[in-house]
Order: structure tokens, then C-alpha cells, then sequence
């Protein structure tokens, strides 16, 4: 009885050194990839793209996607045109953060607020002010 509990530790303490292990050995690699900042993020999805005239507002039920850019900006995506928009208070963005949009009409426009709320809390985290939007469309490539 005693080998026996014996022999389920070392199984026990084997599994937990290859855990540990393996953990060390893909630590390296993760630690490798360097962090974009938000603005270097921005300038990848704007690779491509040339910027428009800004605009007011933008229609609520359009966009296909909306995402945040830590630190830096909110983008929505109408088709294949990206709206970019740096609010005010843009430091207070972060892209785990869930975003709950007021607004007084059906459409999403300057100076309207939106609520930043913990994605596993959902507690508050903070908001920011919108400014204009800024279409980004591709450049037709010859």
C-alpha cells in the first residue's frame, strides 16, 4: 500500500516537472513577439488605405465591425472602407474593454459618449469622447 501511494507521487511529481517544463520552453518564444503599440496597430490595418474626408457621423446599423486600438483609436468598418476615430480621452481605451455606445439618434456622431466596461467584470473602466470619423478606403492597385 505504501510502494503504492509512493509510486503515485513520482507519477504525480513527473507530470508536474514535464508541466513545468514545457512551460519554461514555450515562455521564450511568447516572450520573443514584441508588443505593437496602439498606433502601430492602427498602421497596420491602414496599410493600403488613403485617407478621406472625415465625416460627422456614421449610421448606427452599418457597421460591420467596430474595434478598439489600445490607447489610440476606435475603428468601424462600413464594407471595405475602415472609419477611424480618436476620441477624446483615447488613453482610457483598451481593446479587452467591451464598449456601450449612448447616443440620441439612430446614427453615432461627434461629441456622442461611449462607455468602456471590463470584459470579465463588467464593471465601468471608463469612456471616451468621439471626434470625427475618417474614411480610410484601399488605393486601386494597376
Amino acid at each position: 500500500m505504501q510502494e503504492e501511494v509512493t509510486m503515485k507521487n513520482r507519477i504525480t511529481a513527473a507530470v508536474a516537472l514535464a508541466a513545468a517544463v514545457t512551460g519554461m520552453l514555450a515562455t521564450p518564444v511568447m516572450a520573443a513577439k514584441p508588443k505593437l503599440t496602439g498606433e502601430a496597430k492602427l498602421a497596420q490595418m491602414l496599410e493600403g488605405r488613403q485617407p478621406g474626408k472625415p465625416v460627422n457621423c456614421l449610421p448606427l446599423g452599418s457597421a460591420q465591425e467596430s474595434r478598439i486600438i489600445d490607447k489610440t483609436a476606435i475603428v468601424y468598418r462600413f464594407g471595405n472602407t475602415l472609419y477611424v476615430n480618436r476620441p477624446t480621452n483615447a488613453d482610457a481605451l483598451d481593446d479587452d474593454d467591451i464598449m456601450v455606445t449612448k447616443t440620441s439618434q439612430s446614427s453615432l456622431c461627434r461629441l456622442d459618449t461611449v462607455q468602456l466596461h471590463d470584459r470579465t467584470s463588467h464593471f465601468y473602466s471608463g469612456f471616451v469622447g468621439l471626434q470625427d470619423f475618417v474614411p480610410y478606403k484601399k488605393v486601386a492597385t494597376r
